[in-house]
C-alpha cells in the first residue's frame, strides 16, 4: 500500500507542476478555450491541461519500476501499464491538435479507434465475457476488439461529454480511479493474489493525476483539461478495468456478491462513469427527438440543470462528485463485501444526495449577485465542453 500511495503522491505532484508549463504552452500556441453561449466561463481560459496530467502518469509509471515491491512484479503488469500509457500519449496528441486547431468530430473519432485499436493490438483488451453463475465465456478474435473498442471509445466520449464545469471531469474519473483501486488491492487481497497488478498501479497514478490537477482546475479555473485530457483519463480508466481479464484467470474470488463480481470487467466503466454516461444518454435522446443532431450542442446538461435549480457553481460540482462517489463506491464495495452495513450504508448515502440535489437549493439559495445564482453573467459559461466532441456535447 505504501508504494501506490508514493506512485499517488508522485503523480499528484508532477501533474500538480506540469499544469504552469502546460497553461503557458496553450497560451503561447493559442490553445485557449473563447467564451460560448452555452459555455460557463465568463472570460477565455486555456487549455491543455491534458499534458500535464499525462506527464504526471509517466513519472509515477517511471517512478513505480524502481520501488522494491511493484519492480519485482511479473512482467506483463508493466508492459500492460506501459502500452496503455503509448496509447493515452497517442489520444493525448490527437486531443491537442484538436485543442489548438479545431479538428470535425470525425477526424476526433478516427484518432480514438486508433488509439483503442493499439491497446487491442498489444493484448490489452477483454478476453472472455463472465456469466452471472461464475462461467466464463471466451471471446474471439472479433468479438474481443469490438467489445473492447465499444467500451474504451465510449468511456472517452463519456468524459468528454462531463467536461463541463470547472474541476467536473477531473473529480469524477479521480474518484471512479481511487474505488477501483481499493478493489483492484483489497479483492487480490482477499483471494491470496498478487497484490501488484496493471489495474491498481494505473488506478493509483490516474487518481494522482486528476487530484494534481484539481487546484488549477477547480472554480474558478485557471486551466481546463480539453480534449487532450478528457480522452487521455477516459482512455485510462477504461484499459485499468480491461486488463482485470488479461491477468486473472477468472476474476479474483471476494467475500462480497458473486454476481457483481463476475461481471465487472463491464460494470466497472459503467459505474465509475454512470454520471456522464446518463448524461450522454439523455442528450442523445434528447436532440433527436428534437428532430436534431446528436452531435449538436445545447444548455441542457445535468450540469446545466443544477444551476438552473438554484446550484451554484462549486455546488453543482460537488453534488455531481457526491453522485460519482456513491455510484462507483456502491458497485466497487458490493463487490467486496456482502454485509448489511453495505446495504444499509449505500442506502443512506443515496439519500443523503437526493437530498442535497433537490432540497438544499430550497433552503439555501446562493447570493444574488446581479450576475445569476453562478455569480457569472446569464450568457457566461462552463469549463471547457469540447467545441464539437464525438457525440456532442
Amino acid at each position: 500500500m505504501r508504494e501506490y500511495l508514493l506512485v499517488f503522491l508522485v503523480a499528484l505532484s508532477v501533474t500538480y507542476l506540469l499544469t504552469v508549463i502546460a497553461r503557458e504552452i496553450a497560451l503561447r500556441t493559442g490553445a485557449v478555450a473563447a467564451v460560448r453561449d452555452r459555455d460557463v466561463h465568463a472570460e477565455p481560459i486555456p487549455y491543455l491541461g491534458g499534458l500535464a496530467m499525462l506527464g504526471g502518469l509517466v513519472a509515477a509509471y517511471i517512478v513505480a519500476q524502481r520501488l522494491p515491491f511493484l519492480s519485482g512484479s511479473d512482467e506483463f503488469v508493466f508492459d500492460d501499464a506501459g502500452v496503455v500509457l503509448l496509447a493515452g500519449a497517442l489520444v493525448c496528441a490527437v486531443g491537442v491538435v484538436d485543442d489548438i486547431f479545431e479538428l470535425d468530430a470525425l477526424t476526433k473519432l478516427g484518432g480514438q479507434v486508433l488509439a483503442a485499436g493499439l491497446l487491442v493490438s498489444q493484448g490489452v483488451q477483454f478476453y472472455y465475457f463472465p456469466g452471472p453463475d461464475g462461467t466464463q465465456f471466451s471471446l474471439d478474435v472479433v468479438q474481443s476488439a469490438v467489445l473492447t473498442l465499444v467500451v474504451v471509445i465510449g468511456t472517452m466520449n463519456a468524459v468528454n461529454f462531463v467536461d463541463g464545469l470547472d474541476g467536473l471531469a477531473a473529480g469524477v474519473v479521480g474518484i471512479g480511479a481511487a474505488a477501483f483501486f481499493l478493489y483492484c488491492y483489497f479483492a487480490s487481497a482477499q483471494a491470496n493474489l498478487t497484490l501488484a497488478t496493471t489495474g491498481a498501479l494505473l488506478s493509483a497514478a490516474l487518481a494522482g493525476a486528476c487530484a494534481g490537477f484539481l487546484p488549477h482546475n477547480f472554480h474558478p479555473a485557471r486551466l481546463f483539461m480539453g480534449d487532450s485530457g478528457s480522452m487521455l483519463i477516459g482512455l485510462v480508466l477504461s484499459a485499468s478495468a480491461l486488463t482485470l481479464t488479461g491477468q486473472f484467470v477468472g476474476m479474483p474470488t471476494t467475500e462480497g456478491n458473486s454476481l457483481f463480481v463476475t461481471v465487472l470487467p463491464v460494470l466497472l466503466p459503467i459505474s465509475l462513469l454512470m454520471v456522464p454516461i446518463v448524461d450522454l444518454v439523455l442528450a442523445v435522446v434528447r436532440r433527436t427527438r428534437a428532430g436534431r443532431s446528436p452531435m449538436s450542442a445545447d444548455k441542457q446538461h445535468l450540469h446545466h440543470r443544477l444551476l438552473e435549480i438554484g446550484h451554484s457553481q462549486r455546488r453543482a460540482v460537488l453534488i455531481m462528485w457526491m453522485w460519482a462517489f456513491t455510484l462507483a463506491t456502491g458497485a466497487v464495495v458490493v463487490s467486496l463485501f456482502d454485509a448489511a452495513w453495505v446495504w444499509w450504508g449505500l442506502g443512506s448515502m443515496l439519500g443523503l444526495t437526493v437530498a442535497l440535489t433537490f432540497v438544499l437549493p430550497k433552503v439555501h439559495r446562493p447570493r444574488k449577485t446581479g450576475l445569476g445564482n453562478t455569480g457569472l453573467p446569464e450568457n457566461a459559461a462552463v469549463e471547457g465542453e469540447p467545441e464539437e466532441p464525438v457525440a456532442g456535447p
